[in-house]
């Protein structure tokens, strides 16, 4: 008798602890970062679909172009949706560009899914996972 009330207690354990898994946590889609159109017109080189992947990312504008300036070390700004780099990169350049800040930015150390927000804990910037819950530091920009 003892055995059957162990195991129904262990079945309503589990059946609450699914009940409190996110529902993004559950899905199986597969996020892919949109590829950057970029093109060289002179000595610029331009990102057509910037909005695109910025909106994919979920990031503000301004962090997401920071990173760009700091990392490739010229001007840029944005025009019409469009990222308008001061000097000449190729196209795997740029899109490597998005890949590291995706990596470093946005994708969850974790489970590796793209539902996280950065906030600020205690003076320092994490990166919170709204998918498995996972936490993470983030360097600052």
């Amino acid at each position: 008798m003892r055995e059957g009330k162990t195991l129904k207690d262990y079945s309503e354990m589990l059946e609450n602890a699914y009940a409190k898994i996110p529902s993004e946590a559950l899905k199986k889609e597969r996020f892919e970062l949109p590829r950057a159109e970029s093109f060289i017109e002179g000595t610029k080189t331009i990102v057509k679909n910037y909005a695109q992947i910025l909106k994919a990312m979920n990031r503000p504008q301004e962090h997401l172009f920071k990173f760009i300036a700091k990392e490739i070390a010229t001007s840029a700004n944005v025009e019409g949706g469009r990222l308008v780099l001061n000097a000449r990169f190729g196209e795997k350049q740029v899109n490597d560009l998005f890949q590291n800040y995706y990596r470093s930015f946005v994708q969850c150390r974790e489970c590796k899914k793209p539902d996280t927000k950065i906030i600020e804990q205690q003076g320092v910037r994490m990166m919170r996972c709204e998918a498995c819950g996972a936490m993470s530091p983030v360097k600052k920009l």
